[in-house]
């Protein structure tokens, strides 16, 4: 039998329901952050190397100006570097000079040096007759010829003491009671000239210190307003940056790095001034120390020095840029 279908009613369908879709979060991984931070790195640094020479004369100017200002510092303690390492090869120990009279006979000043053996405020007596004193005159002073044509030796004899106590208030006690001795004729204390040398090169560290903190500040300032230039020469841009999203970190990173290369380009043209007016001046310092039979030769900065010159430079620099930098964005926002 069959079924009439005509009457059936239309089987509703409901519609789906929609699919409501938000806002998908997406996980960056460390690691990809991580990639993605150096490569952002290493093209703003090599962005801001090359906006350097995109002006170079100013860039060069700038440069040479933070080039004497760090090597002038450095080459001053180079040169007190030098002087310490030629004292520190003299004798650091105090002795006193003793003259003794020129009427004592070759016995009597032996009998006398003998006698200061035995006092206490002595370590040791060492006795430089007046023929070995004239001995060592025509060696070392060149005016043998004329000593030869003397009578007699003017020289008296001489005896080196060495002091027991070394203390800077002793020495002076020591050497009035051994001029009080009626063999001796004058007592000279030949630590003074050294402890002047001490004083001076003490008074120099000073100067170089408050010279180089000067400099140094000048550093800052060079680098400072270089990079306000640069800011204001890419407001523009910077404020387009801050529009679609830019933080103050990203935009302040090409002027980093920009004063960074100034600081690692200022120390390498130092480095190369200080190398070079060494360079000038070893063969008259050379000269000099041989007519005094020494063979000093002066030294450069070396590579501790270098290093410690590239440190410095860099972080003033570095430094240079983030107060110039700092100060100067919050002045630029958008409107």
């Amino acid at each position: 039998m069959a079924v009439d279908n005509r009457n059936a009613r239309p089987e509703r369908r409901e519609p789906p329901a929609p699919v409501r879709r938000g806002a998908e979060q997406h996980r960056i991984a460390l690691r990809d952050r991580n990639r993605n931070w150096r490569r952002h790195h290493l093209l703003v640094a090599r962005q801001s190397w090359s906006r350097l020479f995109a002006t170079p004369l100013p860039t060069l100017i700038t440069l040479a100006v933070l080039a004497i200002a760090l090597a002038l510092p450095g080459f001053l303690l180079t040169g007190l570097a030098n002087v310490q390492r030629l004292s520190d090869g003299w004798d650091h120990e105090p002795r006193i000079s003793l003259y003794l009279r020129a009427d004592l006979d070759d016995a009597a000043a032996d009998r006398f040096s003998r006698s200061l053996l035995l006092r206490d405020d002595l370590a040791s007596v060492e006795l430089v007759s007046r023929e070995q004193g004239l001995i060592e005159f025509r060696q070392l002073s060149g005016f043998g010829n004329i000593v030869d044509l003397l009578d007699e030796n003017p020289l008296p004899a001489v005896i080196l003491a060495q002091p027991a106590r070394t203390g800077l208030t002793e020495l002076p006690l020591i050497k009035a009671r051994l001029q009080e001795l009626p063999e001796v004729d004058e007592a000279v204390l030949d630590m003074e000239w050294l402890q002047r040398l001490n004083a001076f090169v003490l008074l120099a560290e000073r100067t170089v210190l408050v010279l180089g903190l000067l400099l140094a500040l000048a550093v800052l300032l060079v680098v400072g307003n270089t990079i306000r230039l640069a800011i204001e020469s890419r407001r523009d841009e910077i404020v387009v940056a801050k529009l679609v999203g830019g933080t103050d970190a990203w935009v302040r990173r090409p002027f980093l790095y920009s004063g960074v290369w100034y600081g690692l380009l200022g120390a390498v043209l130092a480095w190369c001034l200080i190398q070079f007016s060494l360079l000038l001046l070893q063969e008259p310092v050379t000269e000099l120390a041989r007519l005094y039979r020494s063979d000093f030769e002066p030294s450069g900065l070396g590579f501790a020095g270098a290093l410690l010159l590239l440190g410095c430079s860099l972080v003033l620099g570095w430094l240079g840029a983030w107060l110039a930098v700092g100060h100067h964005m919050r002045e630029i926002e958008p409107s």
